[in-house]
Formats: C-alpha cells, sequence, structure tokens
C-alpha cells in the first residue's frame, strides 16, 4: 500500500505530506483546487512522463517522495530481477524533476532511470482517470481487457512464440523468390570473383613478405658491399688484422695480470666475451653474404607477384585481408544461393508445419477467450446491476478470422442499455456517467485477477448522481476491504464512504497561490460534505444531513 506521499514544489503545491489509510482515501475540494496536481504527482513517481513546467514557478525542483509499505511478492520479483532489495517489505520511491527539464529517479535511496521507475510503478498502483474510458470507446482494444481477466498470458505468449517464428519464416520465403531473378546474374558474378582470387592462390600477410624480399633484391648489391666491409673489418685479411683478432690480443695482454690486480679480472672478462660475440658477429654476416645470391628468375617472379597482388587490392582491397574476406563472402553467399531451391522447399515444408501449429495454438487461445468471456460476462452484469444498470445487457463479439499477432479472434464489447433492444458497440450508446459505472465494472472484475496494491480512481464520478453515484461509492469501499483504494470526487455519495478524507484547498499567501492537503476529522468532514451537497452557504440543516450521511455510510 501507498504509506505516505511527499510532494514539494509541485506546481501551486509549496509543501503537502499525505498519510493514506490501508482502505478507502478519498480526496475533495472545489473545483482548481489542484486534485489533478496531486494526481500528475502519483503518476511522476510513478515513472509517468511529466514536463519542466510542473515545477513551482521561481524553484530550481520539485521533489516526490512516496513510501510504500507490506509490499507484494509480485513487486519484490520486480525489485529482485533489477537488483534491488527492500527490507522489511518497504518500498522508499523518490523522483526530482528540475526546472531546466532534467530528471532524477531514486529506489530505497538507490540512483535508477525513469524505466526502472516505471518498470516498479505498473506492479504498485494501477490509476483509473477519465481517460480510461476511451478504451471502451476504441473496440480494438477490447481483447487486451479480456485477455487480463481471462489471464491468457502463457498462451499468448506460447503463441506469439509460433506466430512470429511462422513470420520470419515467410519473410525468408519472399526474399528467396523476389531475388530468385537476380539469382542467375548474381551467381555468375560471385563465381567470377571467387574464381579470379582463387586463381592467384594468396595467403594472408603475402604482400607484406613479397615487399620484404623485393625490397631486399632491389638493394642486394649495396647490402652485400656494407656486409662484406663489416666482415673483413672484424675478421681482417691476408695484410691486415680484424677487430676479432686485435680483441683476443688483448685479452692475452692482461690476462696474466688478473691475480695481481683484481680490478683487471673484470676487464679481462668483457674483453673475451667481446672477442667471441664479435666472431659469432662476423659468421653471421658470412651466412647472410652467402643468402644473398639473387636469382634472377626469382627477382622476376617477386616483381610479377606483386604487380598482381597490387591490382586484386585495388579491385578487393584497399589491403589483402580485404580481399580474402571477399573471397569468403563470396564463397558463402554463392554456396547459399546454390542450395536456394532446395532451401526453398525445406522452407515451404517448415512454414506448412508451423502454419497448422499456428493455427491450432490460435483455435486453443480462442476457446480460452470464448470460456472466459461466458465468465466475464456473468460477473460485469452482476457489477452493473450493483451499479444501477440492472438492463444493460453486455455481449462479449468474438469474431474469427485470418490469424494475426492476437491470435484468430476480433473482439468487440457491445451492450444493451434497455429490454429489447438489440446489443451495439459502446461507442455508439453509452453516455458518460454509463462508460465510467461500466470501467469500474471491468476495473473491479479484472482486479480479483491481479495483485496490485492499490487502485487510484480519478474522477471516476464524471457524469453520474443520486443513487448510481451512491452505488459506487459504495462499490468502492467494497473494494478498499481487499485493497487500498485513492478516490478522487466531487459527489458527497463518495465522499462519505471514505475511511480516509482528504481535503485539498487552494489559498493565496502573500501573492501566490498555495495549494495544501489536509486529513478530516469527522466534524471536518460534515463541513466538507455539507459544502459539496449545496456550496458555500452552509446552514444547519445541511449539516445535520452531511451528519446523517456519514452515520449511514458507517452503518454500510
Amino acid at each position: 500500500m501507498l504509506s505516505e506521499l511527499y510532494i514539494e514544489n509541485l506546481a501551486v503545491i509549496e509543501k503537502a505530506t499525505i498519510d493514506f489509510s490501508d482502505k478507502l482515501n478519498v480526496f475533495t475540494g472545489e473545483t482548481g483546487a489542484g486534485k489533478s496536481i496531486l494526481i500528475n504527482g502519483i503518476n511522476a513517481i510513478l515513472g509517468q512522463r511529466v514536463t519542466k513546467d510542473i515545477v513551482r514557478t521561481g524553484t530550481d525542483k520539485a521533489v516526490i517522495s512516496a513510501l510504500f509499505t507490506d509490499i507484494g511478492d509480485n513487486v519484490l520479483q520486480v525489485l529482485d530481477e533489477l537488483g534491488i532489495s527492500a527490507e522489511d517489505g518497504q518500498l522508499f520511491l523518490t523522483r526530482e524533476i528540475r526546472s531546466d527539464g532534467g530528471s532524477v529517479a531514486r529506489v530505497n535511496s538507490r540512483a535508477v532511470n525513469v524505466s526502472v521507475l516505471k518498470a516498479i510503478g505498473e506492479t504498485l498502483v494501477t490509476i483509473h482517470g477519465q481517460h480510461d474510458n476511451q478504451i471502451l470507446m476504441a473496440p480494438e482494444r477490447h481483447i487486451e481487457i479480456l485477455d487480463s481477466y481471462a489471464e491468457s498470458e502463457a498462451l499468448i505468449e506460447d503463441y506469439h512464440s509460433s506466430f512470429r517464428e511462422l513470420q520470419s519464416i515467410a519473410k525468408k520465403i519472399n526474399k528467396i523468390k523476389t531475388e530468385q531473378s537476380k539469382k542467375e546474374f548474381r551467381m555468375a558474378e560471385l563465381a567470377d570473383i571467387v574464381e579470379e582470387i582463387n586463381t592467384l592462390n594468396i595467403h594472408e600477410g603475402e604482400d607484406k613478405e613479397i615487399e620484404a624480399e623485393l625490397n631486399i633484391s632491389k638493394n642486394a648489391v649495396a647490402i652485400s658491399e656494407a656486409l662484406y666491409m663489416a666482415k673483413q673489418l672484424l675478421s681482417g685479411d691476408d695484410d691486415t688484422d680484424g677487430a676479432v683478432e686485435m680483441t683476443q690480443r688483448a685479452s692475452k695482454s692482461v690476462e696474466g695480470y688478473t691475480d695481481i690486480m683484481t680490478e683487471i679480472s673484470p676487464i679481462y672478462d668483457r674483453l673475451s666475451s667481446a672477442a667471441i660475440e664479435m666472431e659469432d658477429i662476423s659468421e653471421e654476416i658470412g651466412s647472410l653474404l652467402d643468402s644473398l645470391d639473387i636469382d634472377p628468375k626469382r627477382y622476376d617472379y617477386l616483381n610479377q607477384r606483386s604487380d598482381e597482388l597490387r591490382r586484386i587490392m585495388k579491385k578487393y582491397g584497399p589491403e589483402l585481408d580485404d580481399v580474402l574476406t571477399t573471397l569468403e563472402n563470396s564463397q558463402n553467399e554463392l554456396d547459399e544461393l546454390s542450395g536456394a531451391e532446395q532451401s526453398l522447399d525445406e522452407l515451404n515444408k517448415e512454414k506448412e508445419r508451423l502454419l497448422a501449429e499456428v493455427s491450432k495454438k490460435a483455435k486453443a487461445l480462442s476457446d480460452h477467450r470464448k470460456k472466459a468471456g461466458e465468465r466475464f460476462v456473468s460477473q460485469v452484469t452482476e457489477e452493473l446491476e450493483f451499479l444501477n444498470m440492472p438492463k444493460v445487457k453486455l455481449v462479449v463479439q468474438q469474431k474469427t478470422g485470418k490469424l494475426t499477432i492476437n491470435g484468430m479472434d476480433s473482439i468487440e464489447f457491445l451492450i444493451s442499455a434497455n429490454l429489447g433492444e438489440e446489443p451495439k458497440p459502446i461507442a455508439k450508446i453509452a453516455s458518460g456517467g454509463e462508460l465510467s459505472r461500466i470501467m469500474l465494472a471491468l476495473k473491479n472484475v479484472i482486479a480479483e485477477k491481479d495483485s496490485i496494491g492499490t487502485l487510484i480512481f480519478d474522477e471516476i464520478d464524471t457524469g453520474v448522481s443520486g443513487r448510481a453515484a451512491q452505488k459506487i461509492g459504495i462499490k468502492l469501499k467494497q473494494i478498499s476491504r481487499l485493497r487500498q483504494v485513492l478516490c478522487v470526487t466531487h459527489l458527497a455519495q463518495m465522499a462519505v464512504m471514505a475511511d480516509n478524507h482528504l481535503l485539498i484547498e487552494k489559498n493565496i499567501q502573500g501573492d501566490r497561490t498555495v495549494t495544501t492537503v489536509r486529513t478530516l476529522d469527522h466534524e471536518q468532514r460534515k463541513y466538507e460534505i455539507a459544502r459539496i451537497m449545496g456550496g458555500e452557504n452552509i446552514t444547519e440543516l445541511m449539516l445535520e444531513n452531511a451528519e446523517q450521511y456519514l452515520k449511514d455510510a458507517d452503518n454500510m
């Protein structure tokens, strides 16, 4: 249940802390006092879209906080999926709306985005406002209402899975058929690409290898001369000692004194090591010189291969890896097109199988809806009789047709308002007051199926009065015995039913309009009921009538 709501700088509400009963909470107040702002505040904390215009003029931000207690398993499951803990079954939601349009949301002090707040809000509260009546005016929405009552989620999910698979197969078949005329040309094109690249027998990184070898070949003479000079300087010749022999002599010249002067020992070791290292280097240079014996045929091959690789990279590159990727992709596409006809036959068989499966599941869903529709009509009719609409006959018109995402059914609610009249679409014959009561009946019947802990009714009394209004009040009272109800009303017949009566008042403080919300005690309720019934000029008789209304309500 919604235990407490705190509002700060929301439109004309400067600050308000509202405590709620776990039963029927009723808001009353003069027209324009700010009842709609209160509903906007609740919508905001439930993650609904709000604009910066809602922030009180002259302030930086609006803050709305809500404390929910005794939250149910359905809420805990959503919180667990979101990785949010709720100690002692309590949930604290906060939302800040800044004057620059920014918004910050928190759940139990943890910052979240608004979509998370909305996901949680959908498990906590259901709001019914005047706009909800438009659902009744839109026949395409009636199937949602019936499915919600019928608890068809599992059947619908199973049907959707098969239906989407069928759609996917159908798209693949259409794609293959559409491209059939282009297939031969494309296959020839791909075959040419595959043959052209395959003929070259390219391997990864070959262009870099060819380039490196060719670069050595082009500079072979200069490299040979440099290596020869380096080897001669290291190894010497018949007339001149090289660096190796000179280093060896230097090493021997100091060898005999290593025991006498300890500092000479490391110098001797280094000279010995240097001589060995230079001798190794000289041998490696010799090997490199031997390898630089360039074959003219090899040189010609390298130039030719380099030209071939440059040409193929220019066409399918820019890099050699791109050429190899083009080869792989072209081969894969060619294989796919080559097997397209076989694939088409297989897809058509799979389509037939899925069509039979989807049709079977659609029939099961349709039968489920039909049985639920009979129960639905019975329960809603009972609710309507209580709500002073005993002659209204509700019919769930179920027509079957082609398969769609909703199955094979189209659903529309028809009503007959008077005995002997043929049922007609609700949009054509229902008045505003009738729509409100029909919607309340539907909400009440569906509410028995869900686990939402709080229901909010925003001016559900539109278009009704007298006995019908009293019946709506009694019905809300009954609902509040099972779950928390918040109701905004203009009618005394509904206000007297409240377990917690809250007054929304608009006052002028200085040069600013300020809206306040306060809980009324018995005496204050009596005056408010009298005001609703007779206006501002309250008489003793009006107060006596209000007192009697309150007593009668307590006895119901």
